[in-house]
């Protein structure tokens, strides 16, 4: 029976984890190069020099001492985002939406959930992150403090309170496989599938979503808003492939999940990479990675740019779809809304 249902797999083409171990992770990406991705702010100064625009960094606290500093000179009319340089996994991230002043004038910070906080369980979580707390190996850190993105408005009916983002897995620089991860109730509005964010396929070459999945579960509607996103096409979707793709040349890793948001204003912003891209990507997909990655393979000889590759993925991994000008409005209207 085992057997049976690991050929099945294998014929599907899924990939698991010892597979993406050693022929994907430790083949592809040497070791050196790691920390280019897993320190948050090495990757924010590499895109910076790249010219791939990134959240606005506000300031960085390695030292507990500068913590109450910094944070008192933050526009009290604006939100942001505390995170650890090395944290992973989502671990850590604290997202300040609003800032709101009491009767006495103490500056009081409001998380999404709407919880009001005072200054010293800001100051407290900073303490957290510098000692280690959320880093790999439980090295001491570095706390980063960004600016909040605004998501666009294309979002507003298909996601919960938090910010969505897209993966996008890349291999030699091509883009194989996608997904979004769209904040529900349940996730306290993070865009985390083990906290129970909803994660969506999308197609390679239209940038139209797809499959779901919530908790291992299908799903074909948002469970907060009873949006369903089969057919809703994200904006700025070439955009965002080219983006990935160039972080290929950008970290020289050759299988990183590339992981990107969409501002209201400013359009794609590369949020972070993962040299260890996990798979629920193929869940979200309904499709094994591994026949993609088998196509991919065929051209790792080729010499081409990011806009040549991004075309040759479209081509290989649209499922015959012809992609769309990015000037088009989205595949489908939202339904009732």
């Amino acid at each position: 029976m085992f057997l049976a249902s690991y050929r099945k797999l294998k014929r599907h083409g899924v990939v698991g984890l010892n597979h993406r171990n050693i022929s994907l992770i430790q083949k592809l990406n040497r070791r050196d190069l790691y920390p280019l991705v897993d320190n948050k702010l090495k990757t924010k100064e590499l895109s910076q020099k790249a010219g791939i625009p990134v959240p606005a960094l506000l300031g960085i606290i390695e030292e507990q001492h500068s913590a109450e500093k910094l944070i008192a000179s933050l526009p009290t009319d604006q939100g942001f985002v505390i995170k650890p340089a090395r944290g992973s996994g989502g671990k850590g991230v604290m997202v300040v939406p609003k800032q709101k002043m009491d009767r006495k004038g103490t500056v009081r910070y409001q998380k999404s959930s709407g919880r009001l906080m005072e200054r010293s369980d800001v100051l407290h979580h900073i303490s957290n992150i510098i000692s280690g707390l959320y880093s790999l190996g439980g090295y001491r850190d570095i706390a980063m403090v960004e600016e909040l993105v605004k998501p666009h408005p294309f979002f507003d009916p298909i996601a919960w309170e938090g910010l969505p983002d897209v993966r996008i897995v890349v291999m030699r620089g091509y883009p194989i496989m996608a997904m979004i991860r769209l904040p529900t109730s349940h996730s306290q509005g993070r865009a985390n599938l083990h906290q129970g964010a909803v994660g969506v396929g999308i197609n390679i070459a239209t940038g139209v979503m797809t499959t779901g999945v919530q908790f291992n579960r299908l799903a074909s509607e948002h469970p907060d808003t009873l949006v369903e996103f089969g057919g809703l096409r994200i904006p700025e979707w070439r955009k965002q492939l080219e983006m990935a793709a160039s972080c290929h040349e950008m970290t020289g890793l050759g299988y990183l999940g590339c992981d990107i948001i969409l501002d209201a204003q400013r359009g794609p912003l590369l949020l972070e990479l993962n040299a260890r891209p996990g798979l629920n990507i193929q869940i979200a997909n309904n499709q094994g990675l591994g026949i993609n990655v088998a196509k991919a393979s065929e051209w790792q000889d080729l010499e081409e740019g990011p806009a040549e590759r991004v075309a040759r993925a479209i081509a290989a991994f649209g499922g015959g779809e012809e992609p769309l000008p990015e000037e088009d409005e989205p595949a489908r209207a939202y339904a009732g809304v």
